[in-house]
């Protein structure tokens, strides 16, 4: 029976990807690394979605967690990261996660399957299947309007129990599901907002944190917002997130993680802006849109 793990909790970034020229960036890689190894973050999520894991291969994805291990180790911070995975064969991910286990990573963000849409049963036995495969952690994500399936409550609840299964990223998308779910989890089990725009809201429902791609930028200050809502300081903490609230808007006005990219790239921490087709880079007019609140 696998190990009962801690629940996972507090300010995580589903990294970007840096790209130049068709190839992984490892130079500007390092350089996002060290300065998020310096950053209030609670945890790193490698290869999901903002970090194009679909676009990666198998070479890439294994190059990506070893150079931000590296990274992280010579900063002496000690920072879980978990490794993103996605896919509609249950035997194909066992097979992931058994070619993953050398790695140096500490758990896994799970997407519900894709296009195939499975029942609520057919979600809690791939699910289960996946838990029972490793010895390592696993985060459900739950996004029905990218994988076109929603992982209900009775179901999610069932996931909860399972030893191995340590929380979900909840982006349904869905406020009462939301917080229906939050009501009725287990003390062990963490619900995560993956929705950028909700996590002050999530976080006074009683979410116990958030993987926050806008947390690219600003990091100290969506950091100060967990902060306050845990201090139980509910002025302050509203107060820190008018600050940022309008900053998810502008990161997904395009597709995403290209406006993130834009930013990062003018801001100097990574040397192209560069994404891999089907995403683009940011139109010209979002382009000045990011200049402008870079320059605020």
């Amino acid at each position: 029976m696998p190990t009962q793990y801690p629940a996972p909790g507090g300010l995580w970034l589903p990294l970007i990807t840096p790209f130049r020229d068709g190839a992984l960036d490892e130079f500007s890689l390092r350089r996002l690394a060290r300065h998020y190894a310096a950053e209030p973050l609670d945890g790193l999520i490698l290869a999901a979605t903002t970090g194009e894991g679909l676009t990666l291969d198998d070479a890439e994805t294994e190059r990506l967690v070893a150079v931000v291990a590296e990274e992280l180790a010579a900063a002496n911070r000690r920072l879980p990261l978990f490794l993103g995975l996605s896919g509609s064969d249950t035997r194909k991910l066992v097979k992931a996660l058994a070619h993953t286990a050398p790695w140096p990573i500490d758990g896994y963000l799970i997407a519900c399957p894709y296009y195939t849409r499975p029942s609520q049963l057919g979600m809690v036995r791939h699910f289960t299947a996946l838990a029972e495969g490793t010895a390592r952690p696993v985060m459900i994500y739950n996004i029905p309007y990218r994988t076109g399936v929603n992982l209900g409550n009775a179901a999610m609840l069932d996931l909860a129990a399972h030893p191995n299964i340590v929380g979900v990223k909840d982006c349904s998308a869905d406020m009462l599901q939301s917080v229906d779910l939050l009501h009725r989890k287990p003390a062990g089990f963490a619900v995560l907002t993956g929705e950028d725009a909700f996590f002050h809201p999530m976080l006074t429902q009683g979410a116990e944190g958030g993987i926050i791609a806008s947390a690219h930028l600003r990091t100290r200050d969506f950091a100060a917002v967990q902060d306050l809502v845990v201090a139980g300081d509910a002025a302050g903490a509203l107060a820190a997130w008018r600050v940022i609230r309008d900053l998810p808007s502008l990161l997904f006005a395009e597709p995403s993680p290209a406006p993130i990219k834009h930013w990062l790239w003018r801001a100097g921490l990574i040397d192209s802006p560069e994404v891999r087709l089907p995403m683009t880079p940011v139109s010209d007019g979002l382009a000045a849109r990011i200049e402008l609140a870079m320059a605020a």
